[in-house]
């Protein structure tokens, strides 16, 4: 099958390349995308200029969607907040565009969500049923979705991975937190009772090759494992995992002084379930933190 991806030079980007055959990439930057690609072919694409270019589709059966501003870089500011909604919403909507102007669509359309859907929900079990939050990464993801789902019309099965904190070596969540930790000075941040639903990039991949093989799959499906932990139980396994104390934990209010509204995403509590994965069968690789961290770290 071929496989055609977008953000393949972000962190998950780029382990899932590693996992197809002959992929085709849309990119700002083709010549980057295309560095480490073995084999297929990368197309030059500003998500927010138009849309991508026909060819890039021949042969095309499937569309993995990952582009989009990062969320965890900078302040918050009113354009960086400007840049985060459209580069996901009018993006995708260029995209769809596309897709559904070929005579010939591609069978599915596996585009990225975020658990931020869910706002700060305390400690409330949050399945792919549970009803949106009320902030600005919940609005985000609720327009994000809403532009793929035209795709369905044209007779496309889309799957919407709600994406949690993602933790792997060289990128991500975990290369932001754990050079504190390895000199002993991590710590849980504020309270440490906010819920932290995470997924080893190797069981990310494997659930987005999942949703494109799977043709059960289709409409959200949390990309978490089943065993999400508080701030303070993750704060504890990293602590192991790097052989060091966590004994400096961190007040939610310089966290918020130092990155502003920003600081919302690390307090924030969503205790998420991946009951659709589950259902449908996909067998993790890493369902256990321990030993997830373990793996990474060593």
């Amino acid at each position: 099958m071929r496989i055609l991806v977008t953000g393949a030079t972000g962190f998950i980007g780029r382990k899932l390349l590693e996992g197809i055959k002959d992929p085709v990439v849309l990119s700002r930057n083709p010549d980057k995308a295309q560095t480490p690609l073995a084999r297929g072919k990368a197309f030059r694409w500003d998500p927010l200029a138009g849309e991508p270019p026909r060819e890039a589709f021949d042969g095309v059966e499937a569309v993995i969607h990952l582009a989009g501003e990062p969320v965890a870089e900078g302040r918050w500011t009113a354009a960086k907040k400007q840049r985060i909604m459209e580069s996901r919403k009018v993006g995708t909507t260029n995209l769809v565009r596309a897709i559904c102007d070929l005579p010939n669509p591609p069978r599915v359309l596996v585009s990225a969500s975020a658990i931020g859907i869910y706002g700060d929900r305390g400690d409330e079990p949050l399945e792919e049923r549970s009803a949106p939050g009320k902030d600005f990464l919940a609005d985000v993801c609720r327009e994000w979705e809403a532009a793929a789902d035209p795709a369905r019309e044209r007779g496309v099965r889309v799957v919407h991975p709600r994406i949690g904190i993602v933790l792997g070596a060289g990128g991500g969540a975990l290369a932001k937190m754990i050079t504190p930790f390895k000199f002993g000075l991590g710590g849980r941040l504020a309270s440490g009772r906010q819920w932290m639903s995470w997924i080893h990039v190797d069981d990310m991949v494997g659930m987005l090759l999942f949703a494109v093989n799977n043709e059960h799959a289709s409409g959200a499906m949390n990309a978490v494992s089943p065993t999400p932990v508080t701030n303070s139980d993750f704060t504890r396994a990293l602590a192991a995992a790097v052989h060091r104390p966590a004994i400096f934990p961190v007040p939610g209010f310089a966290l918020r002084l130092l990155l502003g509204e920003f600081a919302q995403i690390l307090l924030a509590s969503q205790r998420v379930l991946p009951r659709a994965a589950e259902k449908a069968g996909y067998g993790y690789l890493y369902p256990d933190l321990q030993a997830a961290l373990r793996s990474i770290v060593e």
